[in-house]
């Protein structure tokens, strides 16, 4: 264990310290809880990879290979798979892997399947590469809905179009894990209907207790799917870009047919330094789950004393907070009261899709002080 905490530090050293998008998008009154971005020292082992290769001067082209290997070492030891090297691609990002993965699995303007509310990304992906979203709702409690999913892959397929279904596995924004028998579930309907599935599985690391965490492309009948991952979540660093595509073993053909210029785009720095984060970083990445785990139940109790009539549910993963705000009243976008009102900034939750309508999402991987300082801020903006 860490001698000091890693999510820490006051608002005013935070917004002293932080340059990038998170602190900078909104004026310096407003308290930044929005973008899947950690407050967090970083981790010692990517610090020293990075600064080295600097200091080298070592700033080319990216070599995949031990990266790719890095994951799959991680993943072995993490979640007893191990996928085929021969079948793991490097690719720029998550989104735009899985961006070139649904261009090449369904036709233009073909449809895919999000499970909603689900990551806005998802929709701005879809709508880039010409396709068009179908939405599957979630259940009451954020889980998959099976009845709705084959429903949702019935429309899908009827037209005779190609389709897919991107599984976020774990699940953003609710912070659900699916259970084995929901994937095998979800395997066997894509089977059914000729639905292909991308599952983007980059909040994988950050699974809380009890819950586990099952690799989609463990489950039968998933050997004609994808998964796209990285470490960028859980080690904090969407700025050194960087992920990695696993193919089933039905899928190899598809594999092959990415261009070259989608599997060589991931960035040097972003290679090294996630690299690092895989194969000597797993004790900071402990310590930052138990600190994401106290976070969780510390907003569970800052909303029971401050805002109990908001619904929240901890998150089984991610340091992402649904927050259902339809019982205050604030209409179809309560994160534009908060942030108006409150001076707090969370993403608003129509931009999840339809069932995200009166609920925001709050990024609670931030120091304790300044989240019970946003809950405030948010009481006094509802008051």
């Amino acid at each position: 264990m860490l001698s000091h905490r890693l999510l820490d530090g006051s608002e005013d050293e935070l917004r002293r310290s932080r340059t990038s998008l998170k602190w900078r998008l909104y004026p310096a009154d407003v308290l930044p809880l929005w973008v899947a971005e950690m407050d967090a020292e970083p981790c010692p082992a990517v610090v020293e990879a990075v600064t080295s290769a600097m200091r080298r001067g070592d700033t080319g082209y990216a070599w995949p290979q031990p990266y790719a290997a890095a994951f799959v070492r991680f993943a072995r030891d993490e979640w007893r798979w191990e996928p085929d090297p021969a079948l793991v691609a490097v690719v720029r990002d998550v989104i735009g892997g899985l961006s070139e993965l649904l261009r090449l699995l369904t036709d233009d303007e073909g449809p895919v399947v999000l499970s909603t509310p689900g990551y806005d990304a998802f929709f701005s992906a879809v709508d880039a590469i010409g396709r068009r979203p179908l939405e599957a709702p979630l259940g009451e409690t954020g889980r998959l809905d099976l009845d709705v999913l084959a429903a949702a892959f019935r429309d899908a397929t009827a037209g005779g179009q190609r389709a897919a279904y991107v599984l976020c596995n774990p699940h953003n924004p609710t912070g659900t894990v699916p259970t084995p028998a929901e994937l095998a579930a979800v395997a066997a309907l894509a089977r059914q209907h000729g639905v292909r599935v991308v599952s983007d599985e980059i909040h994988a690391p950050l699974v809380h207790e009890p819950a586990g965490f099952t690799p989609y492309l463990r489950v039968p009948g998933s050997e004609d799917a994808f998964t796209v991952t990285s470490a960028s979540k859980a080690w904090n660093l969407a700025g050194l870009k960087a992920a990695v595509l696993v193919a089933g073993a039905d899928a190899a053909g598809d594999l092959r047919l990415l261009h070259p210029w989608h599997t060589h785009s991931a960035t040097h720095l972003g290679v090294l330094a996630q690299t690092a984060a895989y194969d000597d970083g797993r004790k900071w990445l402990a310590q930052l789950r138990r600190e994401v785990d106290a976070n969780r139940r510390l907003l569970e109790r800052l909303l029971a004393q401050h805002l109990p009539d908001i619904r929240y549910r901890p998150p089984e993963a991610t340091y992402l907070a649904w927050l259902d705000c339809r019982g205050l009243g604030l209409g179809d976008d309560p994160a534009v009261v908060f942030r108006e009102r409150g001076s707090v900034a969370l993403s608003p939750g129509p931009r999840y899709g339809a069932a995200g309508i009166g609920h925001a999402r709050l990024n609670l991987a931030t120091s304790p002080d300044v989240l019970a300082e946003a809950v405030a801020r948010m009481a006094r903006a509802v008051t």
